[in-house]
């Protein structure tokens, strides 16, 4: 049979694996950071009834330009965001590659702070960019003065940051952003993917916008608006960033079926945030339970949460899934990450651990 080895792959994907979180039919699946509560059925009517009247042109090409769509991602942000500022495509992850195709490739190079998001050095090694690596203060923090080292130590073209930081869920400060963007000439680009789920009166990293243009700021509709399924995602920047991304998307890129559900589910955006708080006390209530199993979470502004104690993680992790439970072993030692969801499946989860012997023993 034929392998990959066998075929003429380019160099620098050799021996390279793709992406590929477990993907297991289970009770409660807490593994991949969903919105465990789904779309209300009200919503979900309405996002049929436009995708409806979509499909009454398909025969058509979409609009190139997904104009409503971007008017509507701008409403929904605010923070006197137009149309001309904001950029979308079949979720993050194509948005990110779309950003790495206009400003890396071959011979240029991306910072990043690992533990993080896995899919930015698979996208950077898929559109030839050099993945390089920046050290982390303790308890995953970045700080403005760590920032400005890794960056003058490595002198990348782009700057990745995770605020917050999956899959650590830790936060970041807008002095670690305004730090990072003055001390390069290049492109800050912020994933804020979970930025619905940080505290309340936390800013975003879109509120530096404004005399940024190398300043991007990623969203995504999968977390909060639980539409994971539906592949959308988006940017904010500058109008020139999103002229740059036109140069390397491919044409028609979001289908009229995609920009009808978006646009549909974005007109509920009360309604489908109203889940979020819900999410947000099932992670608070991890926090809290965590620790009397024994083991020791680190603090989250995201949907999940990262314990570490764990003596034995794919241990763990299996003896869970023989519980029907499906959590996260990323290989960080002695952690695992577990996603909020229900108050069903969180006390499923709980339960679940409380019977396996995976913390590590008390320290004295």
């Amino acid at each position: 049979m034929t392998s990959l080895d066998d075929l003429p792959i380019r160099d620098d994907l050799r021996g390279l694996t793709p992406y590929g979180a477990p993907q297991r039919k289970v009770k409660v699946a807490l593994n991949v950071n969903e919105n465990s509560h789904g779309i209300p059925e009200d919503v979900a009517h309405d996002i049929v009834r436009g995708v409806a009247e979509a499909i009454l042109t398909i025969h058509r090409y979409p609009d190139r330009e997904f104009t409503d769509l971007r008017e509507r991602l701008a409403g929904y942000l605010g923070h006197d965001l137009t149309a001309e500022n904001i950029w979308a495509a079949n979720g993050s992850n194509e948005v990110t590659q779309h950003v790495l195709q206009a400003f890396g490739g071959p011979g240029r190079s991306v910072l990043g702070f690992p533990p993080t998001y896995s899919m930015h050095s698979i996208l950077s090694a898929a559109t030839g960019t050099q993945w390089v690596e920046g050290a982390r203060d303790p308890g995953f923090e970045i700080s403005p003065e760590t920032v400005v080292r890794e960056i003058e130590r490595t002198r990348t073209d782009l700057v990745f940051l995770c605020a917050p930081n999956n899959p650590t869920g830790t936060g970041m400060s807008l002095e670690t952003i305004e730090a990072a963007y003055d001390a390069t000439d290049g492109i800050v680009f912020v994933d804020e993917a979970y930025a619905e789920f940080m505290p309340t009166g936390t800013p975003s990293a879109l509120t530096l916008l404004e005399g940024r243009p190398r300043l991007v700021v990623s969203r995504t509709m999968s977390k909060a608006f639980a539409f994971a399924g539906a592949r959308v995602g988006y940017l904010a920047a500058d109008p020139a960033v999103t002229d740059a991304l036109r140069l390397v998307r491919l044409p028609y890129h979001l289908s009229a079926i995609t920009q009808a559900a978006a646009i549909a589910a974005l007109g509920h955006a009360t309604e489908m945030l109203a889940m979020v708080d819900d999410i947000k006390a099932q992670r608070d209530r991890l926090l809290v339970e965590l620790p009397r199993l024994g083991y020791s979470p680190w603090p989250s502004q995201a949907n999940f949460v990262l314990f570490a104690g764990v003596a034995d993680p794919h241990r763990t992790w299996q003896d869970l899934l023989d519980q029907d439970v499906l959590i996260r072993d990323l290989g960080i030692p002695n952690s695992l990450r577990v996603s909020a969801g229900t108050e069903a499946e969180t006390t499923a989860f709980l339960a679940a651990l409380s019977g396996t012997d995976g913390a590590l023993p008390a320290q004295n």
